[in-house]
């Protein structure tokens, strides 16, 4: 028997619905829920372990993981099985978690593991825009400690007007693609990028999402009620001491605020830092580190926050000295790399980003190949962020979400700076060398400059910043700061990452830690983020004002010619040898593709160097060259035969004609070697297609002077050699055609009998 289930269904609208059912599917799982639009289903699971790890975190796992069954499809490469996530999942991931984490409890430190599966795909729907909406929607129905329910939405604009989880058709056409997380008070996330626009049309779009996610939290409480609210389990809290925490607290303050007002620099202050820190610990004996030093280093740090905080908003001063609005010194350079394609270094302050840049063909796109989304990116960036960047040592297992998150995020800041008709396909990666604050937004500045080094045509340079915000609810004080620091990023409110170029916002990153934040305060934060974004650029341009005209002398040049379709086999040549040898030959990559839509072949030649270049366009021309009828061709011979002499066009070297040995000279020829040899070069005059022969005819004798006297032959009569009417549509002898034989011929039976 099918169990009972609960259903809430969510209005989007304009006609579409997202329903949230639980009751059915893993009920084993602590909250589960099936959320569905159109034919696309997310599985959502929720499981916490009931006992507390001894650790100082929660030990959070978001999964989200696309079955490609969902979408009728098998995984690709050799090992049919679902592996490692891509990047598109690990990106799903990390916009869950950003929500979720900060409504656990600070002291709730259970394994706790949210699993996202697409189950059903449809290809109208974006499957990542519920994801958040499903992971919550789980655990309220579960027994967690829980602030509130929370969801997250997608926005576009199409033609000014706003959509919520737009299509992936819609959103093609938008210039907005915002993800916003929020609960039913306050926004926490934004990520996404845009098409320039303002800072007030990105509060429009954050405050339009803000509408829907409140209509989904409303909808989750629904579900819970009517499933059943379960009651919220019981764990042990962490351990509190209130005259400990205070003792601490005034043994701190002071000597934190004298050299957070210092401003030093990052591992001179830290160090300082670190021995306030173990002077305290030095006042308690072994036996009470023993018990409660845990607790010692936790008060500490409360004291330390404080302190910093305290420091801005009172004074305006931040650890390194600056003002709030102010930005880190900057140092910029190109062309650092002498054999890469680009290479620029971008230096804010302790944060350091080394970018390069690599030219291909659309052989090396890179391959988008998920159950919700295929295709290729002929722009992409990749982020790496060693740990000697922080002066640590620590083992390095693969790429990590925060390298894949902050890479997106760059390369969504700049690749709509990559013009349409860009011939190349563009790799960035950038090499994070020192890290103090934002080292993706380093990137973003370091890739523009590199990408104008290698001669990337792109359409405006783009900078970005890290901004950060401290705010006291009490006295209603807030400072916005400026190009933060690393541990400014962990103190303040609200840390946000914007990008753009001087005429508006093209990617943004917005974590919101604090409750209710005004929209008046997000866009003055905007306001002054864009005030930093130009002074940074004004940095960058100086260093190099527009893209390089041409790519470097060692890097490839690429040309694109289209071809006739017919013409396509003929340059692959059998089995591929024609275009293999071609490239061998010239020392260039040719990749060829078919135009969808035309069916032309789109050819692209790339390689270092003009000779080989212009050797592939000259063996193109040979091939789509099409001589006129009437018209005089200069050729040369290249093949000699008893009936003639094969000749090559000289402007379209390999493109072959045979000149017949009656075309040769008006005088009777008997030996093609009479007139000419080989390798000699003449002129000859094209006919066309010969309406006997059905091949090509040239003549030189056409332009070629009458000698005196010359009598033509009379022309055929249709017979051969005199014979009796027998022409060659009378093909038997005797008259004797197929259709036409002798009526007293004896059949053959006859014959044997004779």
């Amino acid at each position: 028997m099918i169990p009972k289930t609960y259903k809430e269904v969510i209005d989007l609208g304009d006609g579409r619905e997202i329903s949230i059912e639980t009751g059915k599917l893993a009920k084993q799982a602590h909250g589960s829920v099936v959320v569905q639009s159109g034919k696309c289903m997310l599985l959502c699971t929720v499981v916490s372990n009931y006992e507390q790890k001894d650790v100082n975190f929660l030990p959070l796992t978001v999964d989200y993981r696309e079955k490609f069954a969902a979408a009728g499809r098998y995984p690709g490469g050799f090992f049919k099985r679902e592996a490692r996530p891509s990047d598109g999942e690990v990106l799903t991931m990390r916009l869950v978690d950003r929500v979720l984490r900060p409504l656990f409890p600070k002291d709730y430190h259970s394994e706790t593991q949210v699993m996202i599966q697409l189950m059903s795909h449809d290809d109208d729907v974006m499957p990542d825009a519920m994801a958040g909406l499903a992971a919550s929607a789980a655990i309220q129905l579960s027994d967690f400690p829980f602030e509130c329910p929370i969801s997250e939405a997608r926005v576009g604009r199409v033609n000014g007007e706003f959509i919520i989880n737009p299509t992936f058709t819609q959103l093609a056409e938008s210039d907005i693609d915002m993800m916003i997380g929020a609960s039913a008070d306050s926004v926490m996330m934004v990520e996404g990028e845009m098409d320039e626009i303002s800072e007030e049309e990105m509060a429009d779009a954050i405050k339009f999402a803000h509408e829907h996610i409140k209509a989904q939290c409303a909808a989750q409480v629904r579900l819970a009620e009517a499933f059943g609210k379960k009651e919220t389990r019981e764990y042990e809290p962490e351990r509190e001491d209130k005259d400990l925490e205070k003792k601490v607290y005034d043994m701190a303050y002071d000597k934190v605020y004298a050299i957070a007002k210092a401003g030093s620099a990052k591992h001179e202050r830290s160090a300082a830092f670190q021995q306030i820190k173990e002077d305290i610990k030095a006042t308690f004996s072994e036996e009470e580190l023993a018990d409660y030093g845990g607790l010692v280093s936790d008060y500490y740090r409360k004291a330390e926050k404080a302190a910093i905080r305290d420091l801005t908003l009172d004074e305006g001063l931040r650890l390194d000295g600056r003002k709030t609005t102010e930005i880190r010194p900057i140092w910029c350079e190109v062309d650092y790399l002498p054999s890469t394609h680009g290479s620029s270094v971008f230096t804010r302050g302790e944060t350091q980003a080394l970018a390069t840049v690599t030219l291909g063909t659309s052989r090396d796109a890179n391959q988008i190949d998920m159950p919700s989304q295929e295709g290729e990116e002929r722009f992409y960036l990749h982020y790496n962020f060693p740990p000697f960047c922080t002066g640590e040592a620590r083992p390095i297992r693969g790429t990590s979400r925060r390298e894949v998150g902050h890479g997106n995020l760059a390369q969504r800041a700049l690749k709509g700076m990559v013009p349409d008709d860009c011939p190349y396909t563009v790799r960035v990666v950038s090499e994070v060398l020192e890290s103090n604050g934002s080292s993706s937004m380093a990137t973003v500045c370091a890739g523009t400059m590199a990408m104008m080094d290698a001669g990337v045509q792109m359409t405006k340079p783009v900078s970005g910043i890290a901004m950060g915000l401290i705010s006291d609810a009490d006295s209603g004080k807030y400072a916005v700061l400026s190009d933060i620091l690393g541990d400014e990023d962990h103190l303040g409110d609200m840390d946000f990452k914007v990008t753009g170029t001087a005429d508006g916002i093209t990617a943004c990153q917005m974590d919101i830690k604090v409750k209710g934040l005004s929209y008046e305060i997000l866009v003055n934060a905007l306001q002054q983020a864009r005030d930093g974004r130009l002074h940074i650029l004004e940095k960058l341009t100086d260093t190099i004002a527009t893209p390089n005209a041409e790519v470097k002398d060692h890097a490839p040049t690429m040309i694109t010619r289209r071809i006739p379709n017919e013409f396509i086999g003929a340059l692959i040549g059998p089995g591929g040898k024609v275009i293999q040898e071609m490239q061998k030959e010239t020392e260039t990559t040719i990749v060829i593709n078919e135009d969808p839509v035309t069916e032309e072949g789109i050819v692209e030649i790339l390689g270092v160097g003009k000779t080989g270049i212009d050797a592939v366009m000259a063996k193109i021309d040979s091939l789509l060259f099409k001589p006129e009828v009437g018209s005089v061709y200069e050729v040369k011979v290249i093949k000699m035969l008893d009936f003639g002499a094969v000749v090559e066009y000289m402007e379209a070297p390999g493109n072959e004609v045979l000149l017949h040995v009656s075309e040769l000279a008006w005088e009777r020829t008997e030996n093609v070697s009479d007139v000419v040899n080989m390798g000699d070069i003449f002129d000859v005059k094209y006919f066309g297609i010969d309406s006997r022969t059905r091949k090509e005819k040239v003549s030189r004798k056409a332009i070629l002077p009458k000698p005196e006297g010359y009598v033509a032959r009379p022309p055929r009569d249709n017979r051969s050699g005199g014979r009796d009417n027998r022409g060659r549509d009378n093909r038997g002898r005797d008259n004797r055609g197929r259709d036409n034989r002798r009526d007293d011929r004896k059949p053959r039976e006859d014959k044997k009998e004779d």
